[in-house]
């Protein structure tokens, strides 16, 4: 029997689907903690980690930004585009689509 013959059962499809949506929730929770620290000294490695967590994340909350403008607090401005994004892809992703690939 060759090892690259593995039996993917559809729950484990599941799994991995549900594990991606989570590892994506939490580079989202990254990427609002990195917005709290705007002065952040120089770092090669640090600047390449928080760039890809804007490149990968970016794309989705663009899509909620085109519908929900920043909230205005005086002279600051509140996105709530990272919250809303959770929100759907924890309802959508894990409550809706996850049960429905395990079947």
């Amino acid at each position: 029997m060759s090892p690259f013959l593995l039996a993917i059962t559809r729950a484990d499809v599941a799994a991995y689907v549900e594990t991606f949506i989570y590892l994506y929730v939490v580079l989202i929770f990254v990427r609002v903690i990195a917005s709290f620290f705007t002065r952040i000294p120089y770092n090669r490695a640090l600047s390449a980690f928080l760039g890809f967590v804007d490149d990968v994340t970016n794309p989705y909350l663009n899509l909620f930004r085109r519908i929900l403008p920043p909230v205005r607090l005086g002279p600051a401005a509140l996105d709530l585009t990272p919250m809303i994004g959770t929100v759907v892809l924890i309802l959508v992703g894990v409550n809706l689509l996850v049960p429905l690939i395990r079947g």
